[in-house]
């Protein structure tokens, strides 16, 4: 099982990089409109700035879920999990917030939050056996 939410940690690690290029390099094109709704180009550069922002933070999670899935793939099981476990429970967490603050990004905080989830399930069972 800890192979299982290492695999799912990488896969939300990955979906996070995704979100990172749409929010802080891609923000305001077509893209990331499909992904984020329209906004006219004033909208655009007055949330430029928070989006670069909130970009880097999901990269930074990224960073850190997909090292500790590395590590405990390798072996490095303690150190591994509780970077895994700290990447995607940080993940989970902001998509819940999304989720419960927010009913119109409801869809878009499941998505966010699936991955992670499941990766936090699968490590923690994987943990106990």
């Amino acid at each position: 099982m800890l192979t299982l939410g290492s695999i799912l940690a990488l896969a939300a690690a990955a979906l996070h990089v995704v979100i990172f290029r749409l929010e802080s390099l891609a923000w305001g094109g077509t893209q990331a409109q499909k992904v984020f709704g329209e906004q006219s180009p004033h909208e655009v550069a007055a949330t430029r700035e928070l989006a670069f922002n909130q970009g880097f933070y999901n990269l930074f999670l990224a960073v850190l879920a997909a090292l500790g899935a590395v590590l405990a793939l390798v072996g490095t099981t303690i150190v591994g999990a509780t970077l895994l476990l700290a990447g995607t429970g940080s993940m989970l967490a902001a998509a819940t917030v999304l989720l419960l603050s927010s009913p119109a990004h409801r869809a878009a905080a499941v998505k966010q939050g699936a991955l992670p989830l499941l990766a936090v399930l699968a490590t923690a069972i994987g943990l106990l056996l």
